[in-house]
């Protein structure tokens, strides 16, 4: 890997475009390397877990008006799939109604590092484009490692949640790289694609703040539309904002470190392999992912200590944890809904204190029945919830942004004091499907997930179906390319909007 180094220049210092990061991040994505086969088995992996959420996600009220926005769009010439239906859609909104299915639930693959994300939001625009232009398996799998590895690179460098900037915004720039790969774009091209993804991406984190709507699973959705329309407008010739990072009214300059920040940004050298998605991690569990290791953690302590799910037998709980933890889903958050039994179900998958009460009472986390409304008000669970708060530990802060993949750690440690006045104390640094965890995640993990997830919503035939084809990926024809989605029965009606 080489450093990128990133700063802010003045409109009368030059800045070569060779220069830029938007231009090296083009070099990257034209790159031809091949795909590594432990690479190639991961993306496999990662295609069954969107599809996996995306199923389990499809009769929820912001899938079902994503999927009816893509409806009503039809294509009559290529097309992309959209999960759920069958037909033929503009794939920028087919990429839309997908990207939403794959976040409604929070629970696919995630990195964390400078800043965090889920890069597997990045599949929706890369697998639409591939359907539209009748790319082959061979061309998606070289396309989805390109979006891994920009959006991990990025991810690694540069903070947005530090400047309160949704973390989308280091998405556009990543699709837009990996569509750029998919169709052997010329850097030219992609360069300026990923000045218009970026530049139509920036926003602020009020979508992940107090009482969280469902734009937060639209707003990854949004990042890859734009990176597809980014990517049609470069490719007519039109042009973007340069340099759009760097540049003296840029992002660094007004929406992040100001002049005087400066990054250094990993990329991969000419002919170095894209490994960037064997450092990312999927979910056990539909929650952030600063919880899988605390929802771990919780329903084994409640199994072994069956009497710490009564509250009238604890005083208080406290979780000592990241920054990060404390701050966005913690209470350093300082958000009252975060112990509100009537918040969203987007509100409380962002609500520590709250996942913790029910994981240990429950010894378990459900994608559905956790979040219900009779689940969150049950009286007991209540008083329990709003024992539990969170502080920041300057150790798991450090941990949390370790370079070092083996001491690089999202959980903590947990004092719950009794009412008798004795303390149970003990900590869990990642998740157990994480790949350093007691389980970790491996294909017939992926596939029991989507298994799971696809029962009731799915007949047999297409669950099998789909696996034959995505455990195939890489040998897939544009035809069977064109067939990677579900179709399912007895789906609720789209609500009408403007199209």
């Amino acid at each position: 890997m080489r450093l990128h180094p990133v700063r802010t220049y003045r409109s009368d210092e030059p800045l070569p475009r060779e220069r830029q990061l938007a231009w090296r991040i083009a070099e990257v994505a034209a790159d031809p390397v091949e795909v590594l086969p432990e690479v190639t088995e991961m993306i496999v992996n990662r295609v069954i877990d969107n599809a996996a959420v995306a199923v389990a996600s499809l009769h929820r009220a912001p899938v079902v008006a994503a999927r009816g926005a893509a409806e009503a769009h039809p294509s009559t010439k290529g097309g992309a799939g959209v999960f759920g239906i069958a037909g033929s859609f503009s794939p920028e909104w087919a990429a839309y109604a997908n990207g939403v299915a794959v976040r409604e639930l929070d629970y696919h693959d995630t990195f964390l590092a400078a800043d965090y994300s889920h890069p597997g939001d990045n599949i929706p625009p890369i697998l639409a484009v591939a359907q539209h232009t009748g790319a082959d398996g061979a061309a998606l799998v070289r396309g989805i490692a390109t979006g891994y590895e920009i959006q991990v690179d990025l991810v690694k460098a540069i903070s947005l949640h530090k400047h309160k900037i949704d973390h989308v915004a280091h998405l556009g720039p990543s699709a837009a790289a990996g569509i750029g790969t998919l169709l052997g774009l010329a850097p030219e091209i992609v360069y300026q694609a990923i000045g218009q993804a970026l530049h139509t991406t920036t926003a602020t984190r009020q979508s992940r703040k107090g009482e969280i709507s469902t734009w937060k699973a639209s707003a990854p959705a949004f990042a890859g539309k734009m990176a597809i329309e980014a990517i049609d407008r470069a490719v007519r010739g039109q042009t973007s904002p340069s340099p759009i990072w760097e540049g003296e009214d840029g992002v660094i300059a007004w929406l992040l470190d100001g002049p005087e920040g400066r990054y250094e940004v990993p990329l991969p050298e000419p002919g170095e392999a894209k490994r960037g998605i064997l450092d990312t991690y999927t979910k056990e569990h539909s929650a952030e992912y600063q919880a899988q290791a605390w929802i771990d953690l919780a329903r084994d302590l409640g199994e072994r200590r069956p009497e710490l799910r009564d509250p009238a037998n604890v005083a208080s709980v406290l979780l000592a944890t990241s920054h990060h933890t404390h701050y966005v889903i913690g209470s350093g958050a300082g958000d009252p809904q975060k112990y509100d039994p009537s918040a969203s179900r987007e509100t409380l998958d962002h609500s520590i204190p709250y996942i913790f009460a029910v994981a240990l009472q429950d010894g378990r986390w459900h994608h559905v029945d956790s979040y219900l409304a009779s689940r969150a008000g049950r009286p007991d669970t209540v008083e329990l919830w709003r024992k539990v708060t969170t502080v920041e530990d300057p150790e798991w802060t450090r941990r949390y942004h370790s370079n070092d993949l083996a001491e690089k750690a999202f959980g903590g440690r947990v004092e719950i004091t009794l009412a008798d006045g004795s303390r149970v104390v003990e900590e869990i640094a990642v998740a157990d499907a994480h790949p350093l965890g007691r389980r970790p995640f491996g294909r017939a993990d992926y596939v029991a997930k989507f298994r799971s997830l696809a029962d009731g919503v799915l007949e047999p035939a297409e669950v099998e179906r789909f696996l034959w084809l995505a455990e195939r990926l890489p040998a897939l024809t544009a035809d069977e390319v064109g067939m990677l989605g579900v179709i399912a029965a007895d789906l609720p009606p789209a609500p009408k909007g403007l199209f």
